[in-house]
């Protein structure tokens, strides 16, 4: 696959369709057993809070996934994306109802670079909050 956008009809602002991630608790267990990350903070409402979160938290690497879901959609090739870094701001967290949490992701192009390269900047936030600063993506473009 190539990336389906073309690196001269980007520029600097160009905005990325924002997209929302619906996460519940059941989201949170499968992906447990995709990636094998049990830690109970992630499922177990009581050992969350006995370790001072406010809730059950989504995992961060999760999180970090869903987010950049807007990059390989709008490149249409997850292997267009050459770089991808984050911090870890807040926690999503996720109440034990029928809503969950919903991560909200938008992006814009922030620089053009060298070699077809973009580096889009990622906004990404969850019940008002930031969940992920710094949240930078370098992609090939076509």
């Amino acid at each position: 696959m190539t990336a389906k956008i073309s690196y001269a009809d980007v520029e600097v602002g160009t905005e990325l369709p924002a997209q929302s991630f619906p996460v519940t608790r059941a989201t949170l267990v499968q992906y447990a057993g995709a990636s094998g990350d049990f830690n109970p903070i992630h499922w177990n409402e009581k050992f969350a809070k006995e370790v001072g979160l406010p809730d059950v938290i989504a995992h961060g690497m999760f999180t970090m996934a869903e987010a950049i879901r807007v990059v390989t959609d709008w490149t249409g090739d997850p292997g267009a994306v050459v770089e991808y870094g984050v911090r870890f701001t807040k926690p999503v967290v996720v109440p034990n109802d029928d809503k969950g949490a919903v991560i909200e992701v938008s992006g814009k192009v922030g620089a053009k670079l060298e070699d077809n390269k973009v580096r889009v900047d990622l906004t990404v936030t969850s019940a008002g909050q930031k969940v992920l600063g710094m949240s930078r993506a370098v992609v090939r473009l076509a």
